[in-house]
């Protein structure tokens, strides 16, 4: 099972970026997803989540910029990241609650991504 983020680049202050996170590999099910990052010299710290039923949760700090979504036939999540700042900067990461069936039982496993780089500059 692997997770593949695309969609950073460099962008200025106030602009957009859309970044998209796809789940590949022996996946029964895929409950909770989220979007995380980490900006240099930093802790990674949650973006957004959002459930299997579409239940979001975001940061204080992307709250009313940023939305999550998914598209669960095609195990994809996004994250719409509007009027970017460059506080914004850091490397994004998704990240998958998801179950697989393997010899009879369900075996449960959390994966991260590589990460994408997302530049704001100002």
């Amino acid at each position: 099972v692997q997770l593949v983020e695309s969609g950073g680049g460099l962008v200025q202050a106030g602009g957009s970026l859309t970044l998209s996170c796809v789940a590949s590999g022996s996946i029964f099910s895929i409950n909770a997803m989220g979007w995380y990052r980490q900006a240099p010299g930093k802790q990674r710290e949650l973006v957004a989540t959002i459930t299997s039923g579409g239940a979001t949760n975001y940061a204080d700090s992307v709250k009313g910029r940023f939305t999550i979504s998914r598209d669960n036939a095609k195990n994809t999540m996004y994250l719409q990241m509007n009027s970017l700042k460059p506080e914004d900067t850091a490397v994004y990461y998704c990240n998958a609650e998801l179950r697989q069936w393997r010899a009879g039982t369900y075996r449960y496993l959390t994966v991260w991504g590589q990460g994408t780089l997302v530049t704001v500059s100002s």
